[in-house]
């Protein structure tokens, strides 16, 4: 017994001594370098030296001494920080050996006095998460005189900004970059990016941008659009800086550009001019104008119907885009002016923007449509001429009335005229190669366009904390005129071959659409708790639209005046909807949670004026959101969130407007369908790390409807499909996007990991048989990026795809195949100010089941570049895609039907390019890392 009582006496002394050496203090005194008075209250952190996580914390006292005790055995980091002061960062071990770990006098240096003296350089806090948004500042990334706003996003982990400026950031697209919060020329984010200094942005923020009513209550309304906010230095807002920019090419390809700006104070003016050939188009026309990019009545989240100027077709579509196809000739320009005033009580902000854009080109696809017996394989050819000439003009004026009431007004006016020309040449045959229907189509209208919005938002905050009143105003009016020709012949052969019928179209068309639209919303939020606030809107809107079409046949005299009753009518048509609902909104610490939902109540009535027939139906729309957010610090956090919407049927699914313009696939109406839900729940993660430059993002949605409406499409044998909308009542279609990437610096060198996941499953209906569609896409790769200052600059990412395009109707009609994709550029500087420039893009698709062919391409562009007088004018020889082998090419798959397309787009040519960046700004930090 003795003898166990000294052995557990023993042990216990072991642990005790043993406990004691791995029990350490770190302790010592913090002073201001110059004038060695005391930084109490500095901040004094250990992290762990692995991954940066917090081990310990405290603050330096009233003497300025700090003392951190009972820590273990490790390597840690020891960082030092106070305001104003560049931070103090140290690597240390602590072992068995020392038990007290003293630094003494630990002396700061003043940042004001480093950045008179040397460049900056070690590790910033180069991202900040707050709540919704990611904050990344521009000291921590690599700023090149001259470069552009464009430059240094590109460096910013989780986001991508391709040859054409399009930014992606987290795996979505970003549609909006504002400079100080304010929108600068609006719908063209690339104005921004490409044309403002780097040098003069004080901080990039991303976030999903709100509305203004959502803005002013704090409370999710679900509308979003991801955004990037330029915030500008304060001495960078004083004076003028621009560039102009000139080009000219082999194969009489063509470029210019200039842009000037000049801020004073809280003024900002710019004006801007771009032509060419080569693809620039400069203003990104993707708005679209709100009231006319569609086909057919089109039906609002709220029950609300519209009609749109455009056909059921290509007949007069075209909306200005370019997206790599054709040949385009872009001649634009623009105004911009905002001033603050009054203490700021007072905004303006105007823009003006005039331009013309010209695409032709030719587009061959090849299609292969399975049916349960058999397969149709159609080959086309299209070749196409489309301009349109627009202007607009905008104004948003902003007033505080007093320190609770303020009033915004936005005006907006366009005024768009098109011109399209499409000619189509079709062959489709049977599996045996047998003849089954050709057809030639020549489509050619002419459209003007006048749109006119006006947007009014009074806020009133309330004497009680939290209370706020506002409401929301909102008139449209679209006016829209075509008239054009269609000249069409089909012919029918049945299954010997032999020519069965034909049929044959002649006639002018004339379209006249009108839409008065009319909105309101009145929100109301009242604070039921310190944590718990709720927002209740009622809102009302009148719509009132007319359709009227008319088609004309050729009388023997060689005029069009004989209507044609059948491809003729006048539509009318009159809403009211009532919208309300409450949403809950729950903040305490670092949680914010959301949920509620909406209600519509839609009573609608169609007027058929040439039948005297009417249409009236009664709705109601039910919309629930909720989202769920916790932040973990500064740099990490979680969201959650849903969304449902009734989906109901259109206009243009129960009683279509009866169209020739394509008589291989006719569109008729079902009285009979119900409404469909819609539901989509969507996730993402974010995760920063200082010292190790690590970051995360993750981020993925889900959607799914219930009670879809789908297409039950009958093809008869001689190849015309019959096209008419259904419920399925026991499948539901669903569709994903998932993206994740992790990123930190390894050897020096940012790297970074990602994959990318998205695809849908769609039903439809083909000849009574039910057909499910599966598209899906995988993706992965890694990315590279280094910078050493003064002597070289790459980027590179690449890696491998995996596509899923599979029917059940034919698994003949199956499309899987694996693909690669990659992208690098460089830059290296050599004596003389000359510098060289390369990137290539490498694209490949592989054999599929339907298509027993690869597709390769290399996208190889270079440049060499001298820099004179300061590095202000830039004289360079640029060669664009110099192996020639841009071809245009897509594949994809829907409701049975594989698709592959080839299409004209720009390729090879030599350019020489003068260019010269020229500014007189206000002074500044040279450079800082």
């Amino acid at each position: 017994m003795k003898r166990l009582l000294l052995s557990v006496c023993f042990l216990l002394l072991i642990s005790t001594y043993v406990k004691a050496q791995s029990q350490h203090t770190i302790k010592g005194r913090v002073i201001d370098t110059a004038s060695t008075s005391i930084l109490s209250g500095t901040s004094i952190s250990v992290l762990n030296a692995k991954d940066s996580t917090l081990v310990k914390f405290a603050r330096a006292a009233e003497n300025g001494t700090f003392e951190l005790t009972n820590i273990k055995n490790g390597k840690f980091i020891l960082l030092v920080s106070y305001p104003k002061y560049a931070d103090f960062v140290d690597h240390f071990t602590l072992d068995s050996t020392t038990q007290i770990k003293d630094y003494g006098k630990i002396n700061l240096t003043g940042k004001a006095k480093l950045l008179a003296d040397v460049i900056i350089k070690g590790n910033r806090a180069a991202i900040k998460i707050k709540g919704d948004t990611t904050e990344f500042d521009p000291l921590a990334y690599n700023i090149e005189p001259n470069s552009k706003v464009e430059d240094l996003i590109k460096q910013f982990p989780g986001i991508q900004i391709d040859k054409d400026g399009k930014i992606t950031a987290q795996g979505q697209t970003v549609t909006k970059v504002l400079v100080d919060g304010e929108e600068f020329f609006g719908d063209d984010p690339t104005l921004v990016t490409k044309n403002l200094r780097a040098d003069m942005v004080d901080k990039v923020q991303l976030y999903d941008k709100k509305s203004d009513q959502a803005t002013f209550t704090g409370i999710d309304d679900g509308e979003k659009s991801k955004t990037l906010n330029i915030k500008l230095k304060e001495d960078k807002k004083n004076g003028y800086f621009g560039k102009v920019q000139g080009s000219v090419g082999t194969d009489k390809y063509y470029a210019g550009q200039g842009m000037f700006n000049k801020f004073w104070g809280k003024k900002k003016f710019s004006a801007y001019g771009i032509l060419g050939n080569n693809g620039t188009v400069g203003l990104g026309w993707d708005d679209r104008d709100k009231y006319s990019a569609g086909g057919g009545p089109e039906m609002g989240d709220d029950g609300s119907i519209y009609f749109f100027s455009n056909g059921n077709d290509d007949f007069d579509s075209y909306d200005g885009q370019y997206n790599g196809q054709g040949i385009p000739v872009a001649r634009t320009g623009g105004l911009h002016f905002d001033n603050k005033w009054n203490s700021d009580k007072e905004s303006l902000n105007t823009n003006y923007k005039i331009g013309s854009i010209r695409v032709s080109g030719d587009r061959n696809t090849i299609n292969q449509n399975s049916l349960a017996d058999r397969v149709i394989n159609t080959n086309s050819s299209q070749f196409y001429d489309n301009d349109m000439f627009r202007q607009k003009l905008d104004a948003t004026y902003e007033i505080k009335l007093d320190t609770t009431l303020t009033l915004k007004v936005s005006v907006d006016g366009t005024v768009k005229n098109s011109n399209t020309f499409n000619d189509y040449s079709t062959i489709a045959t049977r599996g045996d190669n047998s003849l089954q229907n050709n057809s030639a189509r020549t489509l050619n209208n002419k459209v003007d366009d006048q749109i006119f919005n006006v947007n009014a938002l009074f806020t009133k905050r309330l004497k009680k904390k939290g209370r706020t009143l506002s409401l929301n105003l909102n008139q449209s009016i679209n006016d829209s005129n075509s008239d054009g020709y269609l000249n069409s012949v089909n012919k029918f052969y049945n299954e010997q071959a032999v020519l069965d019928s034909t049929q044959t179209v002649n006639q002018y068309k004339t379209n006249d659409i009108k839409n008065s639209i009319f909105k309101s919303n009145l929100a109301y939020t009242e604070p039921l708790s310190k944590s718990l606030t709720v927002i209740v809107n009622y809102g009302l809107s009148l719509i009132n639209g007319q359709s009227d079409r008319k088609s004309f046949n050729q009388s023997g005299s060689g005029n069009y005046d004989i209507l044609d009753p059948i491809y003729s009518n006048d539509y009318q048509l009159d809403q009211v909807v009532n919208q309300g609902g409450a949403i809950f909104n729950y903040k305490k610490g670092k949680t914010i949670i959301n949920f509620g939902s909406k209600f519509s109540g839609v009573n609608f009535k169609q007027y058929n004026v040439y039948n005297n027939k009417s249409y009236n139906r009664n709705f109601v729309n039910y919309m629930p959101q909720a989202s769920y957010q916790y932040r973990f610090s500064q740099q990490k956090s979680f969201r959650f969130n849903y969304n449902g919407n009734t989906n109901q049927p259109s206009i243009d699914q129960i009683q279509p407007v009866r169209s020739n313009l394509d008589q291989l696939n006719l569109t008729v109406g079902n009285p009979d369908l119900k409404p469909s839900f819609r539901s989509n729940l969507s996730a993402s993660y974010n995760s920063y790390k200082v010292l190790s430059d690590q970051s995360i993002w993750v981020s993925g949605s889900y959607n799914f409807t219930a009670n879809p409406i789908i297409s039950d499409v009958t093809t008869s044998t001689g190849g015309q499909s019959i096209y008419k909308s259904v419920n399925l009542s026991d499948k539901m279609p669903a569709n994903y996007y998932f993206y994740g990437s992790l990123s930190r610096k390894i050897l020096g060198v940012s790297t970074g990991l990602n994959f990318n996941a998205n695809g849908n499953t769609s039903y439809n209906f083909i000849n009574d048989v039910l057909n499910k569609t599966k598209n899906y896409t995988y993706g992965g790769g890694i990315n590279i990026q280094k910078y050493k200052e003064k002597k070289y600059s790459f980027y590179g990412n690449f890696g491998p795809t995996y596509n899923i395009a599979r029917t059940t109707i034919r698994e003949s009609g199956n499309s899987d195949g694996w693909g690669w994709r990659g992208y690098a550029n460089f830059n290296i500087q050599l004596p003389g100010k000359i510098e060289i420039n390369s990137d290539g893009e490498y694209t490949f698709n592989g054999k599929t089941q339907t298509f027993n062919e690869t597709f390769e391409r290399f996208i190889w562009n270079a440049s060499v570049v001298k820099k004179l007088f300061k590095d202000n004018l830039k004289l360079s020889i640029s060669g664009n895609d110099l192996l020639n082998q841009n071809v245009g090419f897509s594949r994809s798959a829907s409701n049975g039907n594989i698709t592959q397309s080839s299409y004209t787009t720009i390729q090879r040519y030599f350019m020489f390019n003068v260019s010269w960046d020229f500014s007189k700004m206000g002074g500044g930090v040279k450079k800082q890392n």
